[in-house]
């Protein structure tokens, strides 16, 4: 039988997990949880109960969303308004059912969800990084701190580049993590990108994750 898919691409459409199940995965939050330290003098910032998600509010710029992309892996992160440049490595989940963090020792590196879509294509595609380690902040220590209109740009393997505005950042208590919310497709190419939050404590490390909700602008 035919198909209009390539055989490469319909072998990585297989792979992907649906969200239901991802959301079961991530339902007590990431595995980078575990390697926060918020042994620092002041904490990272927490999102203004203002900025929570409306999916229902229109873009600043008022542009006609670009048309999904096709499948291309994640290599670069940006976001401007907090000076992020960092590269993207692709992240699974690991034996004990935690999506896998980035090693903790890079504090400038963010990880790519491969069991969802690429940034860009139709669906949620996410990004995980560290808040902190040892040694101070990390890549994504900020991400509390952005607003509703900032951008995330994501550089793919493909040379295009995919600018997702910000319409919602959240913080959720891991033990009541909305799954289907933060993860379900929304039907048109969205971003979450994700790190640890909330309250910290050593003996269970931060009790939340700050969730940036974006959806796809323009397509470089």
């Amino acid at each position: 039988m035919s198909s209009s898919q390539p055989a490469d691409e319909e072998g990585k459409q297989k792979k992907r997990a649906p969200w239901g199940v991802i959301a079961l995965v991530l339902l007590t939050g990431l595995a980078l949880i575990r390697n926060g330290t918020g042994e620092f003098d002041i904490g990272p910032p927490q999102p203004a109960s203002a900025a929570a998600a409306d999916p229902r509010s229109p873009s600043t710029s008022g542009a006609k969303a670009p048309k999904p992309l096709p499948f291309s892996a994640a290599n670069r992160v940006k976001i401007p308004a907090l000076q992020v440049d960092a590269p993207v490595t692709p992240v699974g989940v690991d034996p004990d059912g935690w999506v896998e963090a980035t090693p903790p020792e890079d504090p400038n590196l963010a990880g790519w969800f491969t069991g969802g879509v690429s940034p860009g294509e139709k669906g949620t595609a996410v990004l995980v990084g560290h808040v902190d380690n040892d040694q101070g902040p990390a890549v994504f220590y900020g991400l509390g701190s952005l607003k509703k209109g900032n951008h995330v740009e994501v550089l793919r393997e493909d040379q295009k580049t995919a600018v997702f505005e910000i319409y919602g950042i959240q913080v959720f208590e891991k033990a009541n993590f909305p799954g289907n919310r933060v993860y379900g497709s929304t039907g048109t190419p969205e971003l979450r990108v994700i790190t640890c939050g909330g309250e910290f404590s050593k003996e269970n490390g931060y009790d939340g994750n700050v969730v940036v909700f974006a959806r796809l602008v323009e397509v470089r």
